[in-house]
């Protein structure tokens, strides 16, 4: 079922599946994708939970905001549509710009989260000149030059040969986000540094990191791990985009934390 829901300035589009009596999953995102994003994940875990997909302010179905976005707006974001569907707390999974967002809900909302699930992101991702250097890109050459680097650091040189049609699926993704929407998120993305903060963060945490990531490589995931009480770590041989170019083992992986076992 689809569903909007306005938060400081923002239109934000999602979509519910799965059994209303379920525990609440909400996915968030990664910049430049859509809620399509998690498409392979869907069968199992809307089996047995409420899941709910959206897309990120400036992207997808969501509205673009003109502007500098900040982490602060994404995490709201995401408290908006908790609030809109009366969930007092939820499971909450976040890929890359999406797992930053749920740090951010983790340290400034812990009463919404049941547990964390912080897939090939970082406390801090990227630099001021790295991000700096992608706004430049957009606004010089366009989505399309992004999305072409962007393939390069989302799947390993193996998947692009085994899987060459959801590359391109993914490519196309990126080049038809609104260049607005992208730009503010690299704002959120060159301003945000939770590393002293994540400490405070209480809720069991499982992160997903990618041998192949080098946009968020292990150790940063392992940053998070140690610095959050009790959290563990996963890893597996991919790309960037962990639960697509591993989709079993990170959809099985999840399902085991989120069911009190150990994810392997």
């Amino acid at each position: 079922m689809k569903h909007q829901v306005t938060h400081d300035r923002a239109t934000i589009d999602y979509d519910v599946d799965g059994p209303h009596d379920g525990p609440a999953l909400l996915l968030v995102n990664s910049i430049g994708s859509t809620r399509e994003l998690w498409v392979r994940q869907m069968p199992a875990w809307s089996g047995r939970f409420r899941v709910i997909r959206y897309d990120a302010r400036g992207h997808g179905r969501s509205s673009v905001p003109r502007g500098d976005y900040t982490i602060a707006q994404l995490g709201g974001d995401a408290i908006a549509i908790l609030d809109a569907l009366q969930i007092p707390a939820a499971h909450v999974c976040g890929i890359s710009l999406g797992g930053l967002t749920a740090q951010w809900i983790g340290v400034h909302a812990p009463d919404r989260l049941r547990s964390l699930v912080l897939a090939n992101t970082a406390a801090r991702i990227g630099s001021l000149e790295s991000w700096s250097e992608r706004i430049a890109l957009v606004r010089e050459r366009g989505m399309s030059a992004v999305a072409d680097r962007a393939m390069g650091v989302w799947f390993s040189p193996a998947f692009h040969e085994r899987d060459p049609e959801t590359v391109h699926g993914f490519r196309a993704m990126v080049q038809g986000c609104p260049p607005e929407g992208y730009l503010g998120c690299c704002a959120a993305l060159r301003d945000a540094d939770l590393r002293d903060a994540i400490a405070t963060i209480a809720a069991p945490t499982l992160t997903i990191a990618s041998t192949g990531d080098t946009a968020t490589p292990p150790e940063g995931l392992a940053f998070i791990r140690d610095r959050i009480p009790g959290a563990r770590m996963l890893t597996v041989d991919s790309g960037h985009l962990s639960n697509v170019e591993c989709a079993e083992q990170f959809t099985g992986g999840v399902m085991d934390f989120l069911s009190g076992g150990s994810p392997t």
